[in-house]
């Protein structure tokens, strides 16, 4: 059911980079409050409290637990995301939960199964769908605007020191989750596929610094996906990030560069602006579309799962040299 209470409780589970983002997003959100957070070090959940103007919580359970908050947002490390969503869902909270969702399919089935117990709405942090480029895109594949579609490109080409990558679990899992959700929400899912990775640069962190993968769609018509946290793409009209479709009846781009700030943004040499502005207008989503309005999310946890299956699939193909069929 809507919530209809004057102003929604937001409380976060994790205080990394990305809650900076989030926190962000929340205050440009109309009717929404950031309540508090909790972190596992308490000196960083004490410093983001007071940079966002927040409370801090001594648990994770306390934060669940306060009727002031009706949604959470669990940005913690892949590895807790079950742990904290499904503490979250059983206090009775709403959730966004960061990707990658979760570790394997049988985690993303267990959110998905304690949300519907619970009548709640369990909502993927997938936030580049929710850019209107995006959505329009969506929109004149559905209508048949681009012709038959024959190929998709999703690239993505950002430097990354090795004491920022050793945060993540490598571009397949970190940064092939975005393209995966991507590709779901404008074309559908692939129907095989095959995939390389490699580590170039770091000298320590064994994780992947770049990989792709090639796909096939159910209507013939091919993907390429690339990720890569070893180098900066400098050529013109660089592949930063790029989401292209193309058909026989026309064409679509979406790119970062297209809003670009000469300053640093957190861990990038210089601040994506539709990066912030993609969580923004998720964050929107999440709370005044789905809470108020009761409205569904436009990726699901349905394509939660699709999206790790294809990553399950692609390491499948990385580690048989084979071609998976989905």
């Amino acid at each position: 059911m809507p919530i209809r209470k004057e102003t929604l409780g937001v409380g976060f589970i994790g205080a990394g980079d990305v809650s900076i983002l989030h926190a962000a997003a929340v205050k440009k959100c109309p009717g929404a409050r950031l309540v508090g957070l909790w972190n596992r070090n308490p000196d960083r959940a004490q410093q983001r409290a007071e940079q966002f103007g927040c409370r801090s919580y001594p648990s994770a359970e306390e934060l669940v637990s306060d009727p002031a908050i009706d949604a959470v947002f669990v940005l913690t490390n892949l590895e807790t995301h079950l742990e904290y969503t499904a503490l979250a869902l059983g206090a009775g909270k709403h959730v966004l939960v960061e990707k990658p969702v979760g570790v394997n399919v049988a985690e993303i089935e267990r959110m998905k199964a304690l949300a519907e117990a619970k009548d709640l709405i369990c909502m993927p942090g997938h936030n580049y769908i929710y850019e209107q480029s995006m959505q329009r895109t969506r929109e004149l594949v559905e209508n048949g605007d681009l012709g038959r579609i024959v190929s998709a490109y999703v690239m993505y080409n950002i430097h990354h020191p090795e004491e920022v990558a050793q945060r993540y679990p490598g571009v397949v899992r970190q940064i092939l989750t975005h393209h995966s959700y991507i590709l779901l929400y404008l074309v559908g899912p692939p129907v095989e596929l095959c995939a390389m990775k490699a580590t170039l640069h770091y000298q320590q962190y064994t994780e992947e610094d770049i990989a792709m993968v090639q796909m096939r769609l159910a209507n013939g018509a091919l993907a390429h996906f690339c990720a890569s946290f070893a180098a900066d793409d400098h050529a013109a009209d660089p592949w930063t990030v790029m989401v292209k479709v193309i058909g026989t009846g026309g064409s679509t781009r979406y790119s970062y560069r297209d809003h670009v700030e000469i300053k640093p943004g957190l861990v990038h040499s210089q601040t994506y602006t539709a990066y912030q502005g993609s969580i923004t207008n998720e964050v929107r989503h999440f709370l005044v579309e789905c809470l108020r309005l009761g409205r569904a999310p436009l990726s699901t946890l349905d394509d939660a799962l699709m999206a790790q299956r294809m990553i399950e699939a692609a390491e499948k193909s990385i580690a048989q040299k084979c071609i998976v069929t989905l």
